[in-house]
């Protein structure tokens, strides 16, 4: 556990899938019917969360499982949380690499702004950075920034078309938002 206080703060977590996937999170012992492009979710720090990722282009049929686990939070000005959630990309090549068997780990981390790179990101794709074979990918993150959530994808999927609880590490349900109609990135 990381940051300040954590008790019961309901961070805001912006999924995003590439080329019209759609993103489902879990709910009981099943996945709600989710949404296209992007999931704006609120989670809370600690619990591991389970979501169902589908409909992927030129995959019909193909469904992934990804997890979402919060280490840390953001601090925006009261009552614009919605406008600041933790921004998690779920690229193609990712998606697709994880149907072949691989397993990824990703750490989404705020970089500290005196070793952030100066450069200009023309497109929408989050910008990432691979850790070497054998390095820790959470302790390269913190020598960047600031650790915010760890995405794992690949490797599970559910025994038969109810998830149970082992699946879902009995997290509590994920909040879901309304995408703000002011919100672009």
């Amino acid at each position: 556990m990381r940051g300040g206080p954590l008790l019961g703060y309901c961070q805001p977590v912006e999924i995003r899938v590439s080329q019209g996937g759609r993103i489902a999170p879990a709910a009981g012992s099943n996945f709600l019917e989710g949404q296209t492009g992007s999931l704006l979710v609120g989670l809370h720090i600690g619990p591991v969360y389970r979501f169902r990722v589908t409909e992927i282009s030129d995959h019909p049929g193909l469904e992934l499982f990804p997890t979402v686990e919060l280490v840390d939070r953001l601090y925006p000005p009261p009552g614009q949380q919605l406008r600041f959630p933790i921004p998690i990309e779920l690229t193609r090549e990712e998606l697709l690499l994880a149907a072949e068997g691989r397993f990824i780990t990703r750490v989404i981390y705020l970089e500290d702004p005196d070793l952030a790179p100066a450069i200009s990101h023309d497109s929408e794709e989050q910008p990432w950075l691979e850790a070497q074979a054998g390095e820790d990918p959470l302790v390269v993150a913190d020598h960047l920034g600031r650790p915010m959530a760890i995405l794992r994808l690949g490797g599970r999927v559910p025994n038969n078309d109810q998830a149970d609880a082992a699946f879902l590490y009995g997290a509590p349900p994920g909040v879901v938002y309304e995408q703000p109609q002011s919100h672009h990135r």
